[in-house]
């Protein structure tokens, strides 16, 4: 496997922080993405390598490793376990110490050689070792409107098209597993996993926190003193509301079950509605008369 340089995929320094690396990746996803470049095998490769750069990076153990080790930094830990085995044996002289240098001089397949002395002898005596594929992750962004039900979606991830179900009521910055859609193993181990995280765009006029739901309206001043009937936006659709005489500025009320899915389980969360009574800016003769009017009751 030709070693890759995440850090010259990505456009940034080693010394890169996690938020330049988070940018730098979701900058390039987005110029990159099959979505927005079709039938373009060139974006399409692209893509898959600023994916794996991600997902190596992002991660501070996996990054940490890779730095180490390049190319196979998935390997590190069956190579310090050898290490360590070998370092523990009484007798057989010393070993050589495996290093990385930039994936130009020796790899993993070195270390073998070394320790073992020769690569055949390790498959006689061990078999082939097998190892899991690298894990991929990807970001999809949705709206708001789009979770409030469950729905199918297909991905185009690593060059593959991939069917996924995405669960009503996903939170924004969640992240679920498609296991086995990862990179293919080695010497025949099992493929790796994919993490899709969810971007979600509010695009409606609600505020969501987990399932519940929340929305400040307008009534008119009238209303809120005499009490009336309004009608109300819900996600589901219109409902009427009876507002009580005296209502104050800020009064809330629950609307129980009108609020948004509860991810991946039977029911709503709650709709709350905070009244803001409207105070006219401009008002007639004839109505500034009956305010004066109003005023000499000294009504409180």
């Amino acid at each position: 496997m030709d070693f890759i340089d995440y850090y010259k995929v990505l456009g940034i320094d080693k010394s890169a922080t996690e938020k330049e690396i988070k940018s730098a990746y979701r900058k390039l996803a987005r110029k990159h993405h099959p979505d927005l470049n079709p039938n373009n095998t060139e974006a399409e490769e692209k893509f898959k390598k600023i994916n794996e750069a991600h997902e190596v990076l992002s991660d501070p153990e996996k990054r940490k490793k890779y730095d180490q080790y390049g190319k196979d930094w998935q390997h590190a830990e069956e190579f310090e376990k050898t290490k360590s085995q070998r370092q523990s044996r009484p007798s057989g002289g010393g070993y050589n110490e495996y290093t990385y240098s930039s994936g130009q001089d020796g790899d993993f397949s070195d270390f073998f050689e070394s320790m073992f002395g020769g690569g055949g002898r390790f498959e006689r005596q061990q078999g082939r070792a097998k190892f899991r594929g690298q894990d991929f992750n990807a970001e999809l962004r949705l709206n708001l409107s789009e979770v409030k039900e469950t729905h199918k979606r297909t991905l185009t991830v690593n060059g593959k098209n991939i069917r996924i179900t995405i669960p009503a009521g996903i939170e924004d910055g969640q992240t679920i597993k498609i296991k086995g859609y990862g990179g293919e193993g080695v010497n025949g181990g099992p493929h790796g996993d994919l993490y899709i995280t969810f971007s979600i765009l509010n695009d409606t006029s609600f505020k969501r926190e987990g399932a519940n739901l929340y929305k400040t309206i307008e009534i008119p001043l009238t209303t809120a003193v005499l009490g009336g009937e309004i009608v109300v936006e819900t996600l589901t659709g219109k409902v009427k509301l009876n507002v009580k005489p005296g209502t104050q500025n800020g009064t809330t009320v629950k609307l129980k079950g009108k609020g948004f899915p509860v991810y991946k389980k039977d029911g709503f969360g709650d709709l709350y509605i905070t009244y803001s009574p409207k105070i006219p800016t401009k008002i007639t003769e004839k109505q500034k008369s009956l305010f004066m009017e109003l005023e000499k009751t000294d009504l409180k």
